[in-house]
């Protein structure tokens, strides 16, 4: 079983980046590595690495943005990997797919335990059983960190 987690809007508060939208369309990957944390990511890694110790494999399905340029999806996935190792020093994932906006998370599903934590109704619905919006990380996350 694998726990996923998508980034912007769900862990990372890109939308909360002054000028978001506008930057990206300047194609500013920048603008990834300057996003807030959504949670308190001590608390967060703490409980991911408990999970991981009880056998259960964690990981990040994260897009791009969606203008479909390769280079700038090389750059967003540069920017990403950076805030991730810098928000979650203590925690190794075992998966990270950061791809191309669009791609179907449940493209990355191998089981029907596995989770996914995102803020976008679309791949909630795809993903359908353990698919959860991102108010409910604490209350599911309990449940695997004992």
């Amino acid at each position: 079983m694998t726990i996923y987690f998508d980034m912007d809007g769900t862990i990372a508060d890109l939308y909360g980046v002054k000028d978001w939208l506008s930057r990206l369309r300047g194609y500013d990957a920048k603008i990834y590595a300057e996003a807030r944390p959504l949670c308190n990511m001590n608390t967060l890694a703490r409980q991911l690495n408990k999970i991981q110790r009880n056998g259960v494999k964690i990981g990040v399905i994260s897009w791009g943005s969606k203008d479909k340029d390769p280079i700038f999806l090389d750059a967003v996935k540069a920017e990403k990997m950076r805030w991730l190792h810098q928000h979650f020093k203590s925690v190794s994932f075992d998966e990270i797919h950061i791809v191309e906006y669009g791609t179907k998370k449940t493209t990355f599903r191998s089981s029907s335990d596995d989770i996914l934590f995102d803020d976008e109704t679309g791949n909630l619905m795809d993903w359908g059983m353990g698919g959860f919006h991102p108010d409910a990380i604490n209350e599911v996350l309990k449940t695997f960190a004992r």
